[in-house]
């Protein structure tokens, strides 16, 4: 059965799309721990992080770089922070989210509550900070 996120992927279910190529989806988290919050998965269904092959593994960061940029180009934060941890969906994801100290990537703090226009807003702000 498709992850939800194969689902999203597919249109099946809609996201607030930040880049895409043949090989990764990455879209708005939208449940963020922080404003910026963006979730970056293979369009390969993988369960696992490290059973990704080796040449998708390095693919993975270069698309996820030019992200990482926008995010902090676009959120006042000290650095872009990446996780994964992979217990939510059985498919493979990293997050890259704007830090400004190790607890910002705390996934056991409440998550904001965005409203759709807060959502278009962030993913616009994103999307001008790569267009840049």
């Amino acid at each position: 059965m498709p992850t939800i996120f194969s689902k999203i992927i597919a249109g099946e279910i809609p996201s607030y799309r930040i880049a895409e190529n043949e090989d990764f989806f990455a879209f708005l988290d939208i449940f963020p721990i922080r404003e910026g919050h963006v979730l970056v998965v293979p369009k390969t269904e993988v369960d696992k992080i490290f059973d990704v092959s080796d040449e998708l593994l390095a693919k993975w960061l270069v698309f996820a770089k030019p992200i990482a940029r926008a995010i902090e180009k676009a959120f006042a934060c000290n650095r872009c922070g990446i996780s994964v941890i992979g217990l939510e969906v059985p498919h493979a994801h990293m997050h890259l989210v704007p830090i400004d100290s190790a607890d910002d990537l705390n996934f056991t703090r409440a998550k904001l509550k965005l409203s759709p226009d807060e959502l278009k807003d962030v993913q616009r702000r994103l999307l001008e900070a790569m267009a840049q």
